[in-house]
């Protein structure tokens, strides 16, 4: 076939200039073009063959890239592709150098984000259309989502989230036979034709207000009425569970009618609320083999492909018409359904800090540890909250995210001020991670505060969502080491060694509240994911100091010293300290570093200081295998193969040992217990010199406390 239309494209917008015989030769050459394309570079086939008119009639009807398509997963894109300005390279599909096989930024402004794993686009739509709606502008949101994918954990807490909030947004349902297999009917069409009409939702209005004014029995009427409908509604068609989430379900509408799918899309776009439109589309459509082996021909991995002929498509059962689909759709849900956790009346909020969802700070507190408690500092928890609020007042980009916790993270506080500006996802982790990926796509300034032990279930979304798209989406990681009584579950011992593998994250954690402060607003200075950890305990009580930005990367020596060299990563400085001033009593010679960040290390100040140092020693309340320590060891072990300097230096990593879960205690016992209080860490670093035969530098008592302390501001 030759192609005489897809070479002339060169934006969407060039496809409303086309006539129906124009486009339905268009849809043909695209085929055309994937599969030639498709026999010699590999690819996802069918999918992408199946979605060809869904793709022509998004294009057509909304206005790329002012308006937005997420294409969930993203292996169905390459008529996207196409059609976005990328037909003379997309020969280069998948080679090196060339076009990715799935939605990349890089390649085009019409692509919205960088996908690749299936069950993301829901949350991505819903962050998109969330800043839209904080932004007060107009653009709308398309989300394509495949019927595997949307049997994902991360899709239901997306749908969960979007019926709860009625963000108005479209969902395009492909089912392509493979997950889900409802009956095609002329009633399921019939009845979501219906439902478009603003005859249906005026009249469903007024009828409910009629009958709930009926004296006595107005309200169990209303109950009876509206289990009726639901009945009926479910009979009709299989979309009751997206209903029962708020969301208008229509379908299940023909995939491969462009002109029907462009009409219901323009009247789903303006319906106020939700509104998912289920098409059937068939995979492979116009590849024979494809069509008969759909298993086969979904992967990157094809079987041969001797036969090229497109053949005849299928012919279409149950043609919707433009004619048929007719009328606005005007009204919103009739109920929203409430969040989890959450009383109709709105959220609960909860008696103690940290008790929302099994948290380390559940219990009735003594009269002798309130008493205690009233003396000690506030908790990081609260100079997070604090310093937030504040530079929100000023930035109305930052947006405040958590998953069932806004009273244990302290975002209860940004809550009562800025409530328009606050989002509680429920029990929801890797959609509040995602959301907020989707909200920094569209410019705002996300933080999604989650428990560490928590934020261990959004791991993919840290890697697929925020680091590859390399989004400014500041992760505020709470209870970050020890936290206690809760034990093996709920201790925050593993996020720093995931995180500091993943490309692009920044990494940070202060050693008191004051310099958290400065971190906070740090973080919002750059535009990069950073992660800000955190411990449950208290503060210091040092002096308030005013918060500055810090240089990213850059950490700060505390204390001078000849023989030894202690890095610390967190509040676990201070009890380094502490070692450090037990040791210089004992005659040795100690330098401290608080390093500030984990990722990037200051390579060049720990290099240094290490440089001839006897033993170096790294400090961290995070498990040691590939953490902060770690990072320190690979950093002297690069410099030892060509440096002199550092061939007899010896590395110490203190931290939580890898080999098992920590149980439940106190913090301070626990501490004891793992040596990482300040006389076990003193300890550990006797019996590391020991072991090298090591000697004091002076006698007994000649470094007092006081040591050689030196300052220097980052």
């Amino acid at each position: 076939m030759k192609l005489a239309i897809l070479p002339t494209l060169q934006s969407p917008s060039d496809l409303r200039g086309l006539s129906d015989a124009q486009l339905d030769s268009l849809a043909a050459e695209i085929r055309e073009c994937i599969i030639s394309t498709v026999a010699k570079t590999g690819g996802h086939l069918g999918s992408s063959l199946g979605v060809v008119e869904v793709t022509l009639a998004l294009h057509r009807v909304l206005e790329s890239p002012r308006d937005r398509i997420v294409w969930d997963t993203g292996h169905q894109a390459y008529a996207h592709k196409l059609l976005t300005g990328r037909y003379p390279s997309f020969g280069t599909l998948r080679q090196l150098g060339g076009l990715g096989g799935f939605p990349r930024r890089v390649e085009s402004e019409h692509d919205v984000f960088d996908g690749g794993h299936a069950g993301t686009g829901l949350s991505i739509a819903q962050g998109l259309a969330t800043a839209r709606d904080l932004r007060h502008s107009m653009e709308r949101i398309a989300v394509v989502v495949g019927d595997a994918a949307l049997i994902s954990g991360l899709s239901m807490e997306a749908l969960n989230d979007i019926g709860h909030r009625q963000t108005q947004l479209l969902i395009v349902l492909n089912d392509n036979a493979m997950s889900i297999s409802p009956t095609v009917g002329a009633f399921s069409q019939y009845f979501s034709t219906l439902k478009l009409s603003s005859a249906w939702q005026q009249s469903k209005t007024a009828y409910d207000r009629v009958v709930e004014s009926l004296p006595v029995v107005g309200q169990p009427a209303l109950k009876l009425s509206r289990r009726i409908r639901r009945m009926v509604v479910n009979f009709a068609q299989p979309g009751q569970l997206f209903e029962d989430l708020g969301i208008t379900y229509l379908g299940v509408i023909p995939g491969h009618n462009r002109r029907g799918l462009e009409h219901i899309f323009r009247a789903a776009l303006d319906v106020p609320g939700p509104v998912l439109v289920h098409v059937r589309t068939h995979k492979g459509r116009g590849y024979r083999p494809a069509e008969r082996d759909q298993i086969g021909f979904h992967g990157a991995a094809l079987p041969p492909m001797p036969e090229l002929e497109t053949g005849q498509p299928t012919p279409e059962p149950h043609a919707v018409t433009h004619a048929a689909l007719t009328g606005p759709a005007l009204a919103r849900k009739e109920s929203v359904m409430p969040q989890p956790g959450q009383a109709d009346e709105g959220p609960v909020e909860p008696a103690t800090n940290g008790s929302e969802r099994g948290s380390a700070d559940m219990g009735t507190p003594s009269d002798e540890s309130r008493a205690a408690a009233a003396k000690r500092p506030p908790n990081y928890t609260h100079h997070f909250a604090l310093e937030l609020v504040e530079l929100a007042r000023k930035d109305r980009r930052i947006v405040a995210v958590t998953a069932g916790m806004p009273t244990g993270t302290g975002l209860h506080l940004f809550q009562a001020e800025f409530p328009d500006r606050f989002i509680d996802v429920g029990i929801a982790e890797q959609h509040a991670v995602a959301l907020s990926a989707g909200m920094a796509l569209a410019g705002e300034r996300p933080v999604v505060a989650l428990y560490s032990t928590f934020l261990q279930r959004a791991f993919d979304q840290e890697v697929h969502d925020v680091c590859q798209n390399d989004l400014p989406v500041v992760i505020a990681v709470d209870r970050a080491g020890l936290v206690g009584e809760d034990g093996t579950s709920h201790q925050g011992m593993f996020t720093l060694p995931t995180q500091r593998q993943l490309p692009r994250m920044v990494i940070a954690s202060p050693k008191d509240e004051q310099e958290l402060r400065s971190m906070v607003m740090t973080a919002f200075a750059q535009d990069h994911p950073f992660a800000l950890h955190y411990p449950r305990d208290p503060g210091f009580g040092v002096p308030v100091v005013e918060p500055r930005v810090l240089p990213v990367g850059i950490g700060e020596v505390l204390r001078e010293g000849r023989q030894i060299l202690i890095v610390g990563f967190g509040p676990i400085v201070e009890r380094g300290r502490q070692a450090a001033d037990m040791l210089a009593a004992e005659g040795w010679s100690v330098g401290l570093i608080n390093a500030r960040f984990a990722k990037p290390l200051d390579s060049q100040l720990i290099l240094d200081a290490a440089r001839g140092k006897t033993l170096v020693v790294t400090l961290e309340e995070s498990v040691v295998t590939g953490g902060f320590g770690s990072g320190v060891l690979e950093l002297i072990e690069e410099a030892r193969l060509t440096d002199p300097a550092y061939r007899e230096v010896a590395v110490r990593i203190v931290g939580i040992p890898a080999e098992r879960f920590v149980d439940h205690g106190s913090v301070d016992q626990l501490r004891r217990l793992l040596r990482l209080d300040s006389a076990g860490i003193a300890g550990q670093i006797r019996e590391t010199l020991e072991r090298l035969r090591a000697v004091p530098a002076a006698p007994r008592g000649t470094f007092g406390a006081a040591g050689a302390a030196k300052k220097s501001a980052g």
